[in-house]
């Protein structure tokens, strides 16, 4: 699937799913725009990468990146970072992926905890996981659209979870995810007729450099099992640049759409040459929940 002469936007792409989705569309020719904080702020992963490394790794796809140190929770930052892409590329942005999320550290280390144990004030703890993740993708979604509503194309992806469906890890982060997939639907409600696409996408268990460093290293009450059969950070860039290839995305706009029903209708694999094989755990149910919430919410466009 050729991206040539796209341009893209990927928030959060130092590391985890945002490098692999980066990477993916730099390697299927579109011209990427990564973010992500000045590495003095960055991550505390031991192995995280740097937005530079990122860059080097798409331009050794025979892609190109461009960096752009941003922090999401600075939202004059952002807005200067809009401006930039407006101006490099005379307003041309096809692609954006809501990816960044600064919760994850926090979530990781209070599983288990109930909301009214967490030691951090609750007002803390909401924006903890809220700001740069829901807010952050709605405000980047408006800048955005913006543009490609100009040009009349366009596609905005918000990465969510199955965390909207049901408990997982915390308050904050269920009803952030849920919220993430109603912005999408919302999102393609007010931008039926523009050409532009909203889309939330929901990668299975993810391994990782985070998972790795602390699931799979026993320092994470998180059982291991739940990633058997997951993905790696590149398989929901895949699945985003057969999207993004797409001549029509009037099937998926506004809808949930799970990586892995996207593997089986297309033949996508993962780097190992296999499809994930997803915990079956809650297959049913999430296939019921999804198809009566995008039903739902699509039938206004």
């Amino acid at each position: 699937m050729s991206l040539t002469g796209k341009v893209a936007l990927v928030t959060g792409a130092s590391r985890g799913i945002g490098r692999g989705i980066a990477i993916e569309l730099g390697t299927a020719g579109a011209t990427v725009y990564i973010t992500g904080r000045k590495p003095g702020k960055n991550h505390k992963v031991k192995t995280a990468s740097t937005l530079e490394h990122v860059v080097e790794e798409i331009a050794k796809k025979g892609g190109k990146g461009i960096a752009v140190h941003c922090d999401h929770s600075n939202y004059e930052e952002v807005e200067k970072l809009f401006l930039k892409i407006q101006k490099e590329t005379h307003g041309h942005l096809d692609i954006l992926v809501n990816n960044a999320f600064a919760g994850i550290e926090f979530t990781t280390s209070n599983v288990g905890k109930k909301f009214f144990e967490l030691k951090e004030k609750q007002e803390k703890v909401w924006d903890i996981v809220n700001d740069v993740g829901l807010k952050n993708h709605y405000v980047c979604s408006s800048y955005a659209a913006r543009m490609m509503a100009k040009k009349g194309s366009g596609l905005i992806v918000i990465v969510s979870s199955a965390g909207g469906m049901r408990h997982i890890f915390n308050v904050p982060y269920g009803v952030g995810k849920d919220a993430c997939d109603r912005l999408a639907a919302d999102l393609a409600v007010d931008l039926k007729g523009t050409g532009v696409s909203a889309i939330s996408i929901w990668p299975g268990a993810v391994k990782t450099e985070l998972i790795n460093e602390t699931v799979f290293a026993g320092k994470s009450s998180i059982p291991k099992s739940l990633y058997d059969g997951g993905e790696s950070v590149y398989f929901a860039g895949k699945c985003i640049v057969k999207l993004a290839g797409l001549p029509i995305l009037d099937k998926y706009n506004g809808k949930i759409v799970e990586t892995i029903d996207l593997a089986n209708e297309y033949n996508i694999v993962d780097t190992n040459g296999k499809k994930p094989n997803p915990d079956p755990t809650w297959a049913a149910e999430r296939k019921k929940f999804i198809d009566f919430i995008n039903d739902v919410r699509t039938t206004d466009l």
